[in-house]
């Protein structure tokens, strides 16, 4: 039997010989705006090297049309075929709040023929003219505790609309958008899980809707829905301070507002459509008096207003909503999943600090918010002062913290017991200062929210060793945290906004980590949307401040295409190359017609940047010796990107496109080598570790020279930084890989576990439980050391896995449609088990050393294919499961040469062991 999902790969539990089913990505997505939407399906089977050998796809407006295959939108029909993700729907057209059904038959080599059981999807509004709803709100000020100038504060609003349901209900589907964010209930019930939906952009270009199936909230005749209006990113909270700093440089958006349409279609066929209008009423005497991301939520129990939500309420004293002007930006149903609380997480000691003053110690630095019950007095504030780190005294550090303010103050309505959390704030901490109770709280009293974007954790990793196992922890912490619907530099301080250059490298270890693609979509369109006319791709992106982002840098911007290339390598999905081709190759034009001379790019803005400095006290190395020429960087990159973006013209049918990228691809070269290279010593530039390793593993040095220069990089390395990081943010992306590569993963193994300045290691012994934006965090300038960011990781998780785990796309059959396992083995690590959840399934890698040799297991997914590199002699060294290679029917091929065994396979699980 087969299950169906859209494209999230998860149905449950299933027994061998099942298909998981899946579109966009998404299990039962409900609103899609795609009329092409993409299928997908996996095959597990206990049975060795399976292979699919067809499929066939039928679509139907019901579910009795499909069980009967009549009244069909699209049939595939039998289509001769392996490929089982990203099949496009090539049927008739589709509508509008449509149902659609599907199912796949799929046959294999094995002779299985396989029918999935029903999978569904609906359609967004598709048009402009399905809108009924206005947009609605207040666009004033309307609370004594309001300040619009200065450190702003506003309250939240509060809508409510009663409306009747009379017949047999069909089906009910809300179509809501609310800026910020929203939180929607019916009848006094929340209708989802999601927080600050819906996803953040820059709305003057877009603003996303979200599409809920409420059927379940219904009751007969009388109803309720119900919405609170939080502040987001919409409306700024530093109006016309310029003392602000960064956030006195927050766009203004406008005054929070809501567009809801909810439809309920009967039994009988007839409708009934409840939108936003000024029928509406609406107040903002609401409990939440404040609140912004930046600063916190200001919450007073003496407004709440019970059953405000509910049929019967007296609204009598709250106003009519008005009608208000629309965002600006294009409305457009959300493609990627809102951000939800995804773990919990408990405090771990409670020290008290003097009389009123309590520190709670959460144990983990992370992103989200405090969860309390506790006693408070009538009217007396309890504050909640949020941290990464504390003093020596044991107070909070605030100072790398800025401009913002972190602070929750909850006012009790009575004495007596509470429980509360915020809504419209987040926080990145570990420790909390609270301030205003009578009485030493306990442990059970908090409970730490993890919020970030849903999404899946699909990998896993451990090893022997205890340092790479807690910098693993420590990166799984900093990702999932900077994830806020767009992949941000940090969650805690003033900032928190989507630089591009954090994640150029970065997003391929994520992937290993997080099923991302589509926040990475999401976030390849913020980009695209606010490039400059010119072809200038933003440093930042959705663009929340006033200044201008576009610097004409090469480095930053580069992670525009090598997300799109993530997707396309890890994921297998070429539709960002296709979506984004023009816009990619007129950002090249751009660089290539404002920024480059005699064939070098002559802009850089960054460098390399935080490089470790020459003092620890320092953000940034004033020793040119330490420097990497910002033309090598800038001019090293854009080389890369052309040899990517022939590849994407191939892909996106744009071949004509290819010889320019190559003439210029070449001509660069020349000119770069021509003035950095100094073919005699192979060193580039000053010989730093970054200018060396950015020309080696960008294909820039000659072939022979490559040699020379990797020499020059490990003398580097071992001499003068005694074998640990020299680079910065740009040269780290390519540092362990580039080791390895070239036969000295053994000197990568040792930065990777290094414990002394500057390292990984060292952020762990300075009590580090996230990844650190320096090396020296503990000693820099407060002005710049988050405790909680991830470029610095550079290559280092997609190390682990492909270095050190073996696990590993083909380039040549991209999304693991083939498996390359070649792992690296470094003495002193005697074992790892890492796990990657790929589209076609689970694929495990776990080997030992022993006094017998190496063992491994290895675990294909069906409809997939591997390489397996075996460090052994010769084939009569390995056996599988005790057996000779050839004698599972599964291994296709066995090679030996230069110390390696390579084994082709098809699917299964292999258990070799390499004798010594």
């Amino acid at each position: 039997m087969v299950c169906a999902a859209l494209f999230f790969m998860g149905c449950g539990e299933k027994p061998a010989g099942v298909v998981d089913l899946a579109v966009e990505l998404q299990e039962n997505p409900i609103g899609l705006d795609e009329q092409h939407p993409r299928f997908g399906w996996r095959i597990e089977s206990d049975q060795d090297d399976v292979m699919q050998t067809s499929y066939r796809i039928m679509v139907a407006p019901t579910k009795t049309d499909l069980d009967k295959a009549e009244n069909l939108v699209w049939d595939s029909g039998v289509v001769s075929s392996d490929q089982s993700t990203f099949v496009p729907y090539a049927g008739s057209q589709l509508e509008s709040r449509k149902d659609y059904y599907w199912k796949v038959l799929i046959t294999t080599n094995k002779g299985d023929s396989l029918w999935s059981d029903a999978a569904q999807w609906s359609m967004a509004l598709l048009d402009d003219g399905d809108w009924q709803a206005q947009w609605i709100g207040i666009d004033s000020s309307l609370n004594a505790t309001d300040r619009l100038t200065g450190d702003s504060r506003l309250a939240a609003r509060y809508l409510r609309k009663e409306f009747p349901v009379e017949g047999n209900v069909a089906s009910a589907r809300l179509y809501i958008s609310g800026l910020g964010f929203y939180e929607c209930y019916l009848n006094g019930r929340k209708i989802n899980e999601d927080i600050f939906a819906p996803t953040a952009t820059d709305y003057t270009k877009s603003v996303n809707y979200n599409v809920f199936d409420v059927m379940e909230f219904l009751k007969d005749k009388q109803n309720t829905i119900g919405v609170i209006l939080g502040n987001g990113r919409y409306f700024s909270m530093r109006l016309g301070d310029p003392s602000a700093g960064l956030l006195g440089s927050l766009r203004q958006f406008g005054y929070p507002k809501l567009l809801a349409q909810l439809e309920i279609t009967y039994k009988d066929g007839s409708k009934t459509v409840v939108v936003s209008d000024d029928s509406w009423k609406l107040t903002t005497n609401g409990p939440i008096i404040a609140n912004n991301e930046f600063d916190g939520e200001e919450y007073n129990a003496n407004y709440e207003m019970k059953g405000w939500n509910e049929n019967g309420f007296d609204d009598s004293a709250w106003m009519q909503a008005r009608k208000v002007g629309a965002p600006g930006g294009e409305l457009v149903a959300q493609r990627n999943p809102n951000i939800m609380t995804m773990d919990t997480v408990d405090p771990v000691s409670i020290n008290q600090l003097n009389d009123s003053t309590y520190i709670v110690d959460m144990g983990q630095n992370l992103v989200g918010w405090l969860a309390v019950t506790l006693k408070g007095q009538k009217d007396k504030p309890i504050k909640m002062r949020f941290s990464e780190t504390l003093k020596d005294d044991g107070s909070l550090y605030m100072d790398n913290l800025r401009g913002a303010h972190v602070t929750d103050i909850y006012t009790p309505a009575s004495d007596g017991l509470f429980s509360w959390e915020p809504r419209f704030t987040y926080h990145g901490f570990r420790f909390v200062e609270i301030t205003g109770l009578n009485y030493k709280p306990e442990l059970k009293n908090f409970k730490g929210k993890v919020n970030y974007d849903r999404m899946e954790t699909v990998g896993s990793f451990e090893s022997s060793d205890s340092t790479i196992n807690q910098i693993y922890h420590n990166a799984f912490w900093g990702i999932r945290g900077n994830y806020r619907s767009m992949p941000t530099d940090c969650p805690q301080r003033d900032e928190r906004m989507g630089w591009l250059g954090d994640r150029a490298m970065g997003c391929i270890g994520e992937s290993f980590m997080f099923r991302h693609a589509l926040l990475y979509e999401k976030w390849l369109k913020d980009i695209e949307q606010i490039q400059s006319e010119n072809g200038c791709v933003p440093d930042v992106a959705p663009a929340f401040w006033t200044f201008d982002q576009h610097s004409g840098n090469v480095t930053w911007p580069a992670a525009y295409i090598c997300v799109a290339d993530m997707l396309y390598n890890q994921y297998g999905d070429s539709r960002p190359i296709k979506e984004h081709y023009a816009s990619m190759k007129k950002w090249m034009d751009f660089i290539r017609d404002t920024q480059m001379k005699d064939n070098v790019v002559i802009n850089d803005v960054y460098g390399d940047w935080c490089m470790p400095p020459e003092s620890q006290e320092l953000i940034h190395s004033a020793d040119p010796a330490r420097k990497t020429d910002g033309r090598l960087l800038a001019t090293s990159f854009y080389y890369r990107l052309l040899n990517i973006m022939s590849k994407f013209a191939a892909i996106s049918g744009n071949e004509a496109d290819i010889p320019a990228y190559q003439e210029l691809a070449a001509n660069i070269k020349s000119a770069y080598n021509q003035m950095f290279l100094n073919a005699e010593t192979g060193q580039y530039a000053n010989n730093t570790v970054t200018a060396n390793i950015l020309s080696l593993m960008q294909d820039l040095t000659p072939d022979s020279l490559q040699g020379k220069v990797f020499e020059n990089i490990v003398e580097k390395t071992q001499g003068e930084f005694d074998s640990h990081v020299s680079t910065g943010l740009i040269g780290i992306q390519f540092l362990m890989r580039g080791l390895t590569e070239h036969g000295k993963g053994d000197l990568a193994y040792t930065i990777a576990t290094n414990r002394t300045y500057p390292s990984w290691g060292y952020m762990i012994d300075k009590g580090a439980t996230t990844i650190w934006e320096l090396w020296n965090g503990d000693t820099a300038d407060p002005a710049m050391n988050s405790g909680n960011h991830v470029m610095l990781l550079g290559d280092l998780m997609t190390w682990y896995y492909e270095n050190l785990a073996g696990i590993k796309s083909d380039p040549q059959q991209v999304g693991f449609k083939k498996i390359v396992m070649a792992p690296y083995f470094p003495d002193g690590l005697d074992w790892v088990n890492a796990s990657y959840e790929s589209l076609y399934g689970p694929i495990e890698s776990n080997w030992k050393k022993g006094e017998n040799g190496l063992s491994w297991k290895v675990v294909i997914p069906a409809n997939t294919t591997a390489s397996i590199r075996i460090p052994a002699a010769s084939a009569d060294k390995v056996t599988e499961s005790g057996k000779p290679l050839l004698q599972n029917p599964a291994v296709k091929s066995v090679n030996a040469a230069d110390g390696f065994v390579v084994v082709e396979a098809g699917s299964g699980t292999f258990d070799f062991l390499a004798g010594k």
